[in-house]
C-alpha cells in the first residue's frame, strides 16, 4: 500500500529529527517533501535523506495528505494563510509542532473547516527520546490521527489530550522539562567538582546517574516516590541530602516554577493568536 505523502514546511532541527525517525521506521523517502527557504538547508536535507526538497511551500504541500508546520511560531500565521487553499483542496491534516499556536487560531488562518493536530514535542526528540502530547480537532479523522501519531512516535513517546487547555501544562512539564533536568545536572556536577572531583569525572558520573535513574523509573512498576524511598537508607548519606533539599522547600519551588511556565505558555498563546 502506498504511504501518504507528508510535506514538511520548514527543514530545521526538529523537522530533520522527525524525517530521520520516519525513515528509520521504514517510511519511504519518496513520500516525504520539505520546503525551506535556505538553499543550503535544502541541499543538506536532500543529500542526507534523499528526499524531495523545494523552496516553495505550496509546491511541497501539493497533493500531501499531511502538512507539518515546522516553522517559528511568529511566522505560522503567514505560512498558514498562504497554504490554506492547498490544504483544503487536499483535505489534508495540518500537524503543527509550533509552540503556543492554538488549534482555533491555526484553523482560522487556514480558512476553517480543516483537520488540525496540535503537538507539543520536546527537544529530546532530537535524539529519538522525545515526549509529545497531541490534540486533534473535530475535523480530524481516525486515519489522520493515526498519521500524526506515527509521525511523532518516530521520535519518542506520544500521549493524546482530549482538552487542548492542558497543552499549557504539557509545555510546563515536558516542553520546558529538559531544562529543569539540565539545571539539576549542572548543579550536581558543580557540587561534585567543589568536593574535589575532576570536572570530567563529576560530569560523567552525573550524566550516567541521571540516565540510570530515568531508565529505572521507566522500567520499574514503582512510582518515583517509592523508588526514592528504596534508595534512602535511614541515617544514611542519601537521607541527609534529601532532608537538606526538603528543608530548602524544593517541592514548593518546583511547583512554583512549573506554574510560572504554564502561565507564560498561556500568555504566549494569547499573544500569538492575536498577532
Amino acid at each position: 500500500m502506498t504511504q501518504p505523502m507528508i510535506a514538511f514546511i520548514g527543514g530545521g532541527n526538529m523537522a530533520s529529527s522527525l524525517i530521520g525517525g520516519l525513515i528509520a521506521d521504514g517510511y519511504p523517502m519518496d513520500r516525504i517533501r520539505v520546503a525551506d527557504p535556505s538553499p543550503e538547508q535544502r541541499e543538506a536535507l536532500r543529500q542526507h535523506f534523499g528526499i524531495q526538497v523545494t523552496g516553495d511551500n505550496r509546491e511541497a504541500a501539493h497533493g500531501a495528505s499531511g502538512v507539518v508546520l515546522a516553522v517559528k511560531p511568529q511566522v505560522v500565521r503567514q505560512v498558514a494563510e498562504n497554504l490554506g487553499a492547498t490544504v483544503r483542496d487536499n483535505h489534508a491534516v495540518t500537524i503543527s509542532i509550533a509552540a503556543g499556536i492554538r488549534e482555533s487560531d491555526l484553523s482560522r488562518w487556514l480558512g476553517g473547516g480543516v483537520a488540525v493536530v496540535r503537538t507539543m514535542p520536546n527537544t529530546p526528540a532530537l535524539v529519538g527520546s522525545g515526549a509529545t502530547a497531541l490534540y486533534a480537532n473535530a475535523h480530524t479523522s481516525p486515519e489522520q490521527r493515526e498519521l500524526a501519531e506515527a509521525l511523532m512516535r518516530a521520535v519518542g513517546l506520544v500521549q493524546w489530550l482530549d482538552d487542548e487547555r492542558l497543552m499549557d501544562a504539557v509545555t510546563a512539564v515536558s516542553g520546558s522539562g529538559p531544562a529543569y533536568f539540565f539545571l539539576l545536572m549542572e548543579l550536581i556536577e558543580d557540587a561534585g567538582a567543589k568536593l574535589g572531583l575532576p570536572r570530567d569525572t563529576a560530569r560523567l558520573l552525573t550524566l550516567e546517574t541521571a540516565l540510570g535513574a530515568a531508565r529505572m523509573a521507566l522500567e520499574s512498576d514503582d512510582d518515583p516516590q517509592t523508588l526514592r524511598r528504596k534508595v534512602t537508607s535511614p541515617g544514611g548519606t542519601t537521607e541527609q541530602a534529601i532532608r537538606t533539599l526538603e528543608d530548602g522547600d524544593i517541592r514548593d519551588l518546583m511547583e512554583r516554577a512549573i506554574q510560572a511556565a504554564a502561565k507564560r505558555a498561556q500568555e504566549l498563546g494569547d499573544q500569538l493568536g492575536a498577532q
